[in-house]
C-alpha cells in the first residue's frame, strides 16, 4: 500500500498558518500603511461566534474589513477575535481560520481563497500517491494535482 499525501489539506494549513502570523503582527504593531483586510468567512461554522442579528442577516457567508476601525484583535492558533463597527454598533467576532473562505489584502494585491471539496469540480480526482522509492515514478505517470487553493481575482473588489 503506498502513503498518500494530501496536499490540498496541507496548503489550506500553510496558507491559514500565513494567515495567522500576519494577524499576529497586526495584532502587536497596528496594521502598517495602506494595508487592509478583506476576510470573507463561513457564518454557520460551528465555532464562529457573531451577533444573533448578524448571523441572521448574513446566514450563510459575510466578508468584514480590517481597516481603520477594530479594536481588542486576538490571534489564537484556531482563529481570531476582533472587535469591528458596523453602523457605529462594536461587534465581538470570533472567526476560526477552518470558516475563512477568502483573505485578501488589496493594497498589494494580495489573496487567498479556500474551496472546500464539494465546490471542487473535480472531487473524485485520486489524492497523489507517493512511491518509496523516487526511480519507481515517472513524472508523466504522476496524477495532476486536485486544485484546492487559488489566488482571488481582485478585480472584484476595485471600484
Amino acid at each position: 500500500m503506498s502513503r498518500q499525501i494530501d496536499y490540498g489539506n496541507l496548503m489550506h494549513r500553510a496558507m491559514r498558518g500565513l494567515i495567522r502570523n500576519v494577524l499576529d503582527d497586526v495584532a502587536e504593531h497596528g496594521l502598517p500603511g495602506a494595508h487592509h483586510f478583506f476576510i470573507t468567512f463561513d457564518t454557520s461554522h460551528p465555532d464562529a461566534e457573531l451577533a444573533d442579528w448578524l448571523s441572521d442577516r448574513y446566514p450563510g457567508e459575510m466578508t468584514v474589513v480590517m481597516q481603520h476601525w477594530f479594536d481588542n484583535l486576538n490571534v489564537t492558533d484556531e482563529g481570531f477575535s476582533v472587535t469591528l463597527n458596523f453602523g457605529d454598533a462594536p461587534e465581538p467576532l470570533y472567526i476560526p481560520y477552518d470558516a475563512i473562505k477568502t483573505f485578501v489584502d488589496p493594497s498589494v494585491e494580495f489573496g487567498l481563497r479556500f474551496e472546500s471539496a464539494n465546490e471542487d469540480d473535480d472531487e473524485d480526482m485520486p489524492p497523489i500517491e507517493v512511491a518509496s522509492d523516487m526511480q519507481d515514478v515517472e513524472e508523466d505517470d504522476a496524477p495532476a494535482a486536485k486544485k484546492d487553493a487559488d489566488v482571488v481575482s481582485l478585480d472584484s473588489f476595485r471600484k
